[in-house]
């Protein structure tokens, strides 16, 4: 009996492996949007994509960014200037990707900008800090999105959302795992509500990967800044060494963690994109599939003791 179920498992992965080699025909009349193109993995994906022969729509946060993309590109990419947090931003890209695609329609959008700070303890945070946050990564997402689904619809394309592992499990405080648990959550309910237009919404879920989000010396000062700004109440409760404790915590957990691999993230991206038959969920790294995912289906109670025994600990702890 174990072996017939050795069997199935094994012909459910060549017969899925096969299944998912076929790509989508046409690339060249293709067009794809790209968020947060200034580096990283949409810099990556624009850059791959382009070589692919689609048509690539980078937005970037900054003119360097569209001045370094353009200088590695071909003609068939074009940049666009967007913040995500602005709406006029956000129509004024949208107008120029309508005139773009025409009739064709916007084949993809890959919602990729976010940011990964301010994180810290949750008593550490105002409501200021968690609107900051879910503005970019989750408003950002949703406004972006509603703003071409119209010309998603007319070429029956993609939805391409970046959430995270940590929108699956929360490992620390602070709005990140928030906002990334509101992609999940506008996801799942777009993917349903679009089914009946031939719109497939996908999303990934990377684990920790080496980019600008995770460079450790952003998030060192990011504990610096929030620890500045408390009262000395909440100082003397989490010890006057705890910044100190929670850098190291920050190295063991995260640096080792950390996947220089970018191209595993962005070939999840591409088969989003092309392969006629996309997953719905796509978690790369090694952490994401053989850790945190694993834990979140733990109980809670289990999960949360795995969590805790590696956090720095408050001196007015009772753990």
């Amino acid at each position: 009996m174990f072996l017939y179920i050795i069997g199935l498992v094994a012909f459910w992965f060549v017969f899925r492996w096969y299944r998912e080699l076929a790509r989508v025909p046409n690339k060249g009349e293709k067009y794809v949007y790209i968020t947060g193109c200034d580096s990283g993995f949409g810099n990556l994906l624009a850059r791959h994509l382009d070589k692919l022969g689609f048509c690539v729509i980078a937005a970037c946060y900054t003119d360097k960014g569209e001045d370094e993309l353009k200088k590695v590109s071909s003609e068939r990419l074009n940049t666009v200037h967007l913040d995500v947090i602005s709406t006029d931003s956000v129509n004024k890209a949208t107008a120029f990707i309508k005139t773009l695609v025409g009739e064709k329609g916007l084949w993809a959008v890959v919602n990729n900008a976010g940011v990964s700070v301010p994180s810290g303890p949750c008593d550490w945070m105002t409501v200021d800090d968690y609107k900051s946050m879910l503005d970019v990564n989750l408003i950002g997402v949703i406004g972006v999105t509603l703003s071409v689904l119209p010309l998603i619809k007319k070429a029956r394309g993609r939805v391409v959302n970046v959430a995270s592992v940590f929108g699956r499990i929360s490992a620390f405080g602070g709005p990140y795992c928030v906002s990334k648990y509101g992609v999940e959550a506008f996801n799942d309910s777009l993917r349903m509500n679009m089914s009946a237009f031939g719109v497939k919404v996908l999303c990934l879920e990377p684990g920790f990967f080496k980019t600008s989000v995770t460079d450790l010396n952003l998030l060192r000062k990011n504990v610096k800044t929030l620890w500045d700004n408390l009262s000395e109440e909440i100082k003397d409760q989490y010890g006057h060494d705890y910044p100190e404790r929670a850098n190291v915590t920050l190295e063991k957990n995260v640096a080792t963690l950390l996947d220089g691999d970018l191209m595993k993230v962005v070939s999840c991206m591409e088969h989003a994109i092309s392969a006629l038959h996309p997953r719905t969920r796509y978690s790369p790294g090694w952490d994401a599939k053989f850790l945190w995912l694993p834990m979140s289906y733990l109980p809670t109670w289990i999960a949360d003791k795995m969590l805790l025994k590696d956090m720095a600990k408050p001196t007015g702890s009772i753990l």
